[in-house]
C-alpha cells in the first residue's frame, strides 16, 4: 500500500506539475483541455470511419427490448446502459465522471431500484462482486464466487415484460453481503491505448521486466504474467489482467456489466448456475450479432460489425493519453519541477512496476504508418500481476492472479482522472 501511494503522489506531481514534490495542497486533477479521447495517428479514411461508427455505439444508450435504442437487450440485471456512461473523464474512453451516472440508472423509466450504499452521486461508478456462493444462509469457503452481481433489475422500467417483478428478480442484498465480509468493489478501467497495449508482444513484456531484475531483487519486489487458459500467452486488460483482447473485454463487459448476450457470449446471465427468470427475458439470442445487411440498407460497411466488434474497433484506435507536457528532447518543455518529480519516481523504485514505457510490435491494422507499429507506448505499467498485501485482498481469482494481486495500472491520463483503487 505505501508503494502505490508513493506512485500515485510522484505521478500526479509529474504530470499535474503540481509546484514542488513536496506540495501541502493538492491541485486536484489538471485543469485545461482533455489529453485523451482522439483516435491515433494516421488513420486510413475507412479506418477513421469505423472508428467513428464505433464512437457512436459506445456512446448509445441501450434498452431492453426492441423497439428501443440500440439493439435491445438490457439486462435482465446491469451496472449500466451504455459504454460511455462508466467511461467518459475525462473523455469518451476514460473512467468514472464527476457525477454518478449509476444514480440516475437505478430509475430510468421508471426502473424500481433501490441504490446500493456504496453508490454516491459524487463517488465513482462501481461493480459489485461477492467472494463465495451462501448454502442455506451461509457463506460456503469451499464455493468461490467471483463473479459480477449487477447492482439494477429491469424491474418496474416501461420496457420490461410485464412478468418481471421484484418477486422472481430481486436486487442482490448488498448490505448484507457487506456484513457477511462477501464484497469486493471494483471502479471502471480506462481503454486509452487498448490496441497499443494489444500491439506489444509478449516477448517486449518479458524482455522489459527481466532488464529490471537486479533493482527489482533489491526491493523484494516480484511480478509474474497472467496467461490465457487457452493458448497460454500473457493476458493484459483488466483488474487483475484476466483478459486476452479488446473483444474479449468488449463482448465480457457487454454482457456482465448489461446483460446484453452478443457472439461472444451467446446466454444470458444467472448466479450460482441458476438460470435468469424466464418472465425477465423477452428477446432472441444473441441480442447483439453482426449485422449481415448493412443498418438502413445503406453501402456503408461500417454497419455491418456487432456492438462488441464496433467497440474493439473503437478502442483498438483510441490513441494514448497526451502527456501535460515533453520531457526530453529538442521540445522539452516540462518544467524543473516536473522533471524532479520524474527523478524522484525512478529514483524510490515506481517506475520498476510502472515501466514508463515499452514499443509495439508492427501491426497488421497499419495502413498509414506509423499507426500502430512500432510505437512508444507511455503506459506507466509492466502489465503484470503484483502481490499487493492484505490491504487490498479483494478475495477474488481471476485466471492465475490471486486474491491480493493485480495488475501493474497503466497510469497515462492519471492527471485527468478523479477516482482509483475502489
Amino acid at each position: 500500500m505505501k508503494d502505490s501511494i508513493l506512485t500515485t503522489f510522484a505521478l500526479l506531481t509529474l504530470l499535474a506539475g503540481a509546484g514542488s514534490a513536496f506540495a501541502q495542497v493538492d491541485p486536484g486533477p489538471r485543469g485545461g483541455k482533455a489529453g485523451a479521447g482522439a483516435p491515433i495517428a494516421n488513420l486510413s479514411d475507412d479506418q477513421a470511419r469505423f472508428f467513428a461508427t464505433g464512437l457512436a455505439q459506445f456512446k448509445e444508450v441501450e434498452g431492453v427490448a426492441l423497439p428501443s435504442p440500440g439493439n435491445g437487450g438490457l439486462g435482465p440485471t446491469y451496472n449500466g446502459d451504455a459504454c460511455s456512461m462508466c467511461h467518459s473523464q475525462p473523455d469518451i474512453g476514460g473512467t468514472s465522471p464527476r457525477v454518478n451516472p449509476q444514480v440516475a440508472a437505478a430509475s430510468v423509466k421508471g426502473g424500481s431500484n433501490t441504490l446500493p450504499f456504496f453508490v454516491t452521486l459524487n463517488g465513482p461508478v462501481r461493480e459489485a462482486r461477492f467472494k463465495y456462493f451462501k448454502s442455506h444462509g451461509l457463506l460456503d469457503l469451499d464455493a468461490p464466487d467471483g463473479g459480477v452481481h449487477d447492482l439494477f433489475t429491469i424491474v418496474g422500467r416501461s420496457d420490461a415484460p410485464p412478468g418481471c417483478t421484484a418477486m422472481v428478480l430481486p436486487q442482490p442484498d448488498f448490505d448484507q453481503a457487506r456484513a457477511d465480509n462477501n464484497l469486493a468493489l471494483r471502479i471502471p478501467t480506462p481503454v486509452f491505448g487498448l490496441g497499443l497495449i494489444e500491439t506489444i508482444s509478449d516477448a517486449t513484456i518479458l524482455r522489459s521486466f527481466a532488464s529490471t531484475a537486479p533493482l527489482r531483487a533489491l526491493l523484494g519486489i516480484r511480478g509474474s504474467p497472467n496467461r490465457s487458459g487457452n493458448d497460454g500467452t500473457i493476458t493484459r486488460f483488466g483488474w487483475k489482467a484476466q483478459n486476452k483482447s479488446g473483444l474479449l473485454f468488449a463482448g465480457e463487459a457487454y454482457n456482465v456489466e448489461m446483460g446484453i448476450t452478443n457472439e461472444l457470449f451467446p446466454n444470458e446471465r444467472g448466479f450460482g448456475g441458476v438460470p435468469p427468470p424466464a418472465a425477465c427475458l423477452g428477446n432472441l439470442l444473441p441480442e447483439d450479432e453482426t449485422n449481415f445487411v448493412p443498418i438502413g440498407a445503406t453501402s456503408d460497411t461500417s454497419n455491418v460489425p456487432s456492438d462488441i466488434e464496433d467497440f474493439a474497433i473503437f478502442m483498438r484506435f483510441l490513441d494514448q493519453p497526451a502527456p501535460a507536457c515533453t520531457i526530453s528532447g529538442p521540445t522539452a518543455n516540462c518544467s524543473a519541477s516536473i522533471q524532479n518529480g520524474l527523478a524522484h519516481f525512478k529514483a524510490i523504485g515506481c517506475a520498476l512496476c510502472h515501466t514508463p514505457s515499452m514499443k509495439t510490435d508492427a501491426a497488421d491494422f497499419t495502413v498509414n504508418l506509423p499507426g500502430l507499429s512500432n510505437v512508444q507506448a507511455n503506459l506507466f505499467s509492466d502489465l503484470l500481476l503484483h502481490h499487493m498485501g492484505a490491504g487490498l485482498n479483494d478475495g477474488i481469482t481471476q485466471g492465475a492472479a490471486g486474491p491480493d494481486q493485480f495488475r501493474t495500472a497503466p497510469l497515462w491520463g492519471i492527471g485527468q482522472r478523479l477516482f482509483f483503487l475502489l
